[in-house]
């Protein structure tokens, strides 16, 4: 058995029937929990943006969406759509819109507690948090701490692995074959491009990439979105086909797609779960690194970046593939397929499911330039979802060498780090595509098991902040937290927030913001 078979093996374990129910079941238990904040949170969610605060030591909330959306808009807005598409017919999309309708709820919980939990690091001073924190911190004061600490360094072991090795050689592979599909340009020239680009960036820390994800990707999903639209609007006529072709293969009615349900079941949520993440722990890294004044802000804003990931960028791309017919569904379930395709559209079977779905899907339009805007656009996806993956490695091994007195060695193994995601990069660009998307399956769905199961098991204190949120708007003021009244403990540094708060009210209602506006406890301004 050849380590492609060993890696097939445990992906088709880890992504088997029970997480795909799990994925649901979670977020429409949170939807109801939460009584649909993915719904009624939306003007919470716009308002977030517009008047989030920021701080020398934290991110704004526009700048951690902004960081989300570079994770989260990559590869899987793309080459997933176009992979699910291939291997769960067109229905996948609509599994893929379901997930990212309930899973906005999850992502809710999973982001607030990492804004709860969250912490400064020791050397840099920003802003830390994610899954290992809250699970490490909501039960420290009982007698199952010990084991919610182990659960805590396994979560943070394997993200470490998923985002510095798993899963880059999937953006860096979608990103080498698209350049090489539209220009002929050698995958080992993409590879050295991206790896000397990325050095750059993440030497820089949490908040060079803050400023470059949100330099970025504001524009890089714009124009991909436009250049949907114009797809959308050139082949209207198109619309009751595609969407009457979703929804029909979803349920199994479709005369061509509805034997393969099941598939499209699976495809879309797994595919709905790579692109937009929630549940799988991701996102609160980025929720954890902004400043507000309450956790749930954070909450909303980052329950808008599932929307804004499926609903807007993977619809687009599932638009362009089937108005064009440019795809083609294979019988097999793995990847690349096993078997005679089950439908072979106008693209045929040479092209392999990915990129090129969506390049020959422009190239219907505008001969020749299809290819290289796509190429472009997933350039710049796939290069900021490397940095934000970084940035999570960088999170988890801070949690686990927070402790350590020996500052060098702390720095020593953040440079390992560093040198583990080039490397990375670098063999996922030159490797071939179905054992890159394997790679990347088995991070993602490792990440989902852990933090899903960990979410539902500590949600009490996000469900706590959003309903000590709404009441606090309730009574008209701007909501300010503090963990204590509400039976929150282990909250360290929001408990230091709301003592200085205390202390200088004026300073404290100012915005809760930077240390210059009543922001950081610990800052010098603040002492």
């Amino acid at each position: 058995m050849t380590f492609a078979d060993v890696v097939e093996a445990v992906n088709g374990f880890i992504w088997a029937l029970p997480l795909v129910i799990l994925c649901l079941l979670a977020g429409l238990y949170f939807s109801l929990r939460t009584l649909f904040v993915q719904v009624r949170g939306i003007p919470e969610m716009l308002q977030q943006l517009v008047k989030g605060e920021k701080s020398t030591d934290g991110t704004s909330p526009f700048q951690s969406l902004m960081m989300s959306l570079a994770n989260r808009v990559g590869m899987g807005n793309i080459g997933g759509v176009a992979t699910a598409i291939a291997f769960g017919g067109p229905g996948a999309v609509f599994w893929m819109w379901t997930v990212a309708f309930l899973g906005a709820s999850t992502s809710f919980i999973e982001c607030t507690l990492g804004q709860i939990y969250k912490e400064k690091d020791p050397d840099t001073g920003e802003y830390r948090g994610g899954p290992s924190y809250y699970l490490e911190k909501a039960f420290k004061h009982t007698v199952v701490g010990p084991l919610f600490l182990i659960y805590a360094i396994v979560f943070a072991v394997v993200t470490v692995f998923a985002m510095a090795f798993f899963l880059p050689g999937v953006q860096a592979n979608g990103m080498a074959s698209a350049l090489n599909h539209a220009w002929g340009l050698p995958v080992w020239v993409s590879a050295l491009f991206m790896v000397i680009c990325l050095a750059f960036i993440v030497v820089g820390g949490v908040k060079r990439i803050a400023q470059f994800a949100a330099f970025v990707v504001p524009p890089m999903a714009i124009l991909y979105i436009l250049a949907a639209v114009i797809v959308f609007f050139v082949n209207f006529s198109e619309i009751p086909h595609v969407f009457g072709m979703i929804l029909g293969s979803a349920f199994g009615t479709d005369a061509i797609f509805g034997a393969i349900i099941g598939l499209a079941v699976k495809w879309g949520v797994q595919r709905g779960i790579y692109s937009n993440e929630a549940g799988q722990g991701t996102g609160p890294h980025h929720a954890s690194a902004a400043e507000v004044s309450h956790p749930a802000k954070q909450g909303f804003v980052q329950s808008f970046a599932v929307y804004i990931d499926t609903l807007f960028v993977c619809t687009a791309t599932a638009f362009i593939i089937i108005s064009t017919d440019m795809y083609t569904v294979f019988r097999g379930e793995t990847f690349p397929a096993e078997g005679e395709p089950y439908y072979v559209g106008a693209i045929g079977t040479e092209i392999e499911p990915g990129p090129g779905f969506v390049q020959s899907g422009f190239d219907s339009f505008v001969p020749g330039l299809g290819g290289t805007f796509v190429a472009l656009a997933l350039g710049f996806f796939a290069f900021t979802t490397v940095v934000a993956y970084y940035y999570m490695a960088e999170v988890n091994l801070a949690y686990l060498t927070r402790k350590m007195k020996n500052a060098s060695l702390r720095r020593i193994l953040v440079l390992g780090l560093q040198f583990l995601v080039l490397a990375s990069v670098a063999y996922g660009a030159v490797s071939t595509g179905g054992a890159a998307w394997t790679l990347g399956d088995v991070g993602v769905g490792s990440m989902a098991w852990l933090n899903i199961i960990a979410v539902l098991i500590l949600q009490g204190p996000a469900l706590k902040a959003l309903k000590d949120y709404y009441a606090q708007k309730k009574q008209g003021i701007d909501p300010h937290f503090d963990p204590r009244p509400l039976g929150i403990r282990n909250a360290d540094f929001w408990e230091m927030r709301a003592d200085q708060r205390a202390a200088n009210p004026v300073a404290g209602s100012a915005a809760a913001g930077g240390p210059s506006e009543g922001g950081d406890p610990d800052s010098p301004a603040q002492r």
